[in-house]
């Protein structure tokens, strides 16, 4: 049954809108429909194990292109809801539309066609993370994209993350259900609970459509201001967890003789003694470690630290001394987290902090708050952030969902943070908004070809969020290794055409004096992401003022000749060997680049 509005939403607005729904056990039968009648979708609320829902409300209000959707139990008993359907639809979309979806933690995205889905990252939400999921579907989270022609796309998109994640729930190529996932949680008797923001938005193209979600997303979440992307230097990529204090001083050296551009100096994973132990120093490191950041204060840069907040080890201080403040297992027993999920690259199985005790939440403000005060620490990266919204677990708050536990535990990090920048890494993409300054958007890069081509397509694939969310974080500039030149310089071409952070990952002090050239022309980041002419990533243009760089990838095994459009007649020049490039006055043509290649090119009026 339909319900009037007497708010101040137009009758037009509210046409479809605030529609009553029972529980539905099973999907709906019914046929769904279209995109163009989605505010006449069928809906449903989708009950926990064997509670009947027929007392629970839904109602689903329109104003503009954002629907607003509530649930209320109108009967005398709790009821536990797995999850709430907004709609259900028949896309009725060729199955060659490519698609676009956001995965719930930064590692993975998706991509390919309605007919042949695919996905774009290995470490993905199924089966690394192994969030459960209906066989037979593809989900994404957040936001997705379908682009049924080259100037059509449709954009799908949860428009805040207050409490619940909302996802898209594919069964290939024809039927897409959109939905609030309630992690079983009871809505007691009169109780009503607000679900997430949900828009649909039609526009040119992928990037167009999802600019307008990171936009309306910003509105319930506004970004936290840095005035500029950081650049600096990180140890992980040249000296992993077996860093120590002289590595970390020689590379200072460096900095301050080669290339002072690199503000912050970030010790990463290692120094610590215990997955844990954040204020502790490991014998391993050689040093004591504020001793360490004061040195990188005292030569005039910024000290830089890596911590994985939410995660402990057995062996470590935290866990054999506050067992009652970790996530706990039905037994009531600290929760393994690789019972549910991946249990952590290094020293795991890992544990996890619980971000809705109010005992984590002082103990992450005070390191945070020691960091910041007593060691002088600005910059944190924050990495394994997804473990602090782990699914599979209970929590001290047993009316608190996953994303809650995560966003309480994130704010007391900032309150301790005080001004640093913080970084997010392996983090919850959705749930981070209005939380972090800067957001990892790829893998960790290897010097190998796969993983630098795989890891420029996430990144630019995530152009659209940098700037917009926070600073995108397109992992550290590697120049060492065994990569030819055209490869590293395919590289460093994508990491300059994400307009986001830049941090170099080499031990500098025995980097060659020409990848230090090429490291130096990355610098100052433009703070502009690439904006490409199509989904393939041939072709982007960084409008900057007085000049427009031109971005030029071949992704392929085999040599191309790319062209590139130009607005005007321009003198342009290649940005890596400095040799001017022959132009027509409307375009710029690259014969036959080799295989692996990119070319930077910088175009200024004639």
């Amino acid at each position: 049954m339909a319900n009037k509005s007497t708010g101040s939403v137009s009758r037009r607005e509210l046409l479809g809108a605030m529609l009553a729904v029972p529980l539905l056990r099973a999907w709906p039968q019914a046929k769904a429909q279209s995109l163009d009648d989605l505010r006449n979708a069928p809906s449903g609320v989708i009950a926990a194990g064997t509670d009947d829902a027929s007392t629970v409300q839904l109602t689903r209000a329109w104003e503009g292109e954002i629907c607003r959707a509530r649930v209320t139990n109108r009967g005398d008993t709790p009821v536990a809801i797995r999850e709430i359907l907004l709609f259900d639809l028949a896309l009725g979309l060729p199955a060659d539309t490519p698609i676009y979806g956001e995965s719930f933690q930064m590692l993975s995205q998706s991509g390919g066609t309605l007919g042949a889905p695919k996905d774009l990252g290995s470490y993905t939400d199924a089966k690394h993370y192994r969030i459960p999921m209906p066989a037979g579907t593809q989900t994404y989270f957040g936001a997705m994209t379908l682009s049924p022609s080259n100037r059509q796309a449709i954009g799908l998109g949860f428009t805040s993350t207050r409490r619940f994640a909302g996802l898209f729930r594919l069964r290939a190529p024809s039927s897409l259900q959109v939905i609030v996932d309630t992690e079983g949680l009871a809505l007691g008797p009169g109780e009503s609970w607000q679900l997430e923001d949900f828009t649909l938005v039609r526009g040119e193209s992928r990037d167009a459509v999802l600019n307008t979600i990171g936009d309306r997303l910003s509105k319930n979440h506004p970004r936290l201001p840095f005035p500029a992307p950081p650049t600096g230097w990180c140890s992980w990529y040249c000296f992993g967890p077996r860093v120590t204090a002289q590595n970390i001083l020689d590379n200072l050296e460096v900095i301050a003789k080669r290339i002072p551009g690199l503000t912050y100096v970030q010790i990463d994973d290692g120094y610590q003694p215990a997955m844990g132990d954040w204020l502790e120093t490991g014998s391993a490191f050689g040093g004591d470690v504020r001793k360490v950041l004061d040195a990188i204060r005292e030569r005039g840069f910024q000290p830089a630290i890596w911590v994985a907040p939410f995660v402990a080890e057995a062996q470590s201080h935290v866990f054999q001394q506050h067992r009652d403040w970790f996530v706990t297992d039905a037994s009531g027993a600290p929760l393994r987290s690789d019972t549910v999920s991946f249990g952590g690259w290094r020293r795991g199985p890992w544990y996890v902090l619980d971000g809705t005790n109010p005992a984590v939440n002082a103990h992450f403000e005070t390191v945070f708050r020691t960091m910041r005060r007593e060691w002088g620490v600005t910059y944190f990266k924050l990495d394994a952030n997804f473990w602090g919204a782990i699914h599979g677990g209970r929590f001290h708050d047993p009316r608190a969902t996953r994303i809650e536990a995560y966003r309480r535990g994130m704010a007391a990090i900032a309150r301790g943070a005080g001004d640093s920048f913080i970084l997010g890494c392996n983090h919850p993409i959705w749930p981070s908004a209005g939380l972090i300054h800067g957001s990892r958007s790829s893998n960790d890069i290897k010097r190998t070809w796969d993983r630098v081509k795989t890891t420029a397509q996430q990144n630019l694939l995530r152009n659209w969020q940098n700037g917009r969310l926070w600073w995108n974080d397109p992992d550290a500039i590697v120049l060492t290794g065994e990569l030819p030149d055209h490869e590293f310089m395919f590289h460093a071409t994508a990491i300059y055409a994400t307009g986001g952070m830049l941090l170099s990952g080499d031990d500098l002090t025995s980097l060659p004096a020409a990848r230090m050239a090429m490291l130096k022309k990355l610098l100052p980041p433009t703070g502009v992401a690439a904006v490409f002419d199509d989904e393939t990533l041939r072709v982007g243009t960084t409008t900057l003022r007085g000049r427009r760089m031109i971005s030029l990838f071949n992704w392929t095994d085999t040599p191309q000749t790319i062209a590139a459009k130009l607005t005007r007649a321009s003198r342009v020049t290649d940005v890596w060997t400095a040799a001017a490039v022959p132009s027509d006055r409307d375009s710029v043509t690259i014969e036959n680049m080799p295989a692996h290649s990119a070319r930077l090119l910088e175009c200024v009026d004639a």
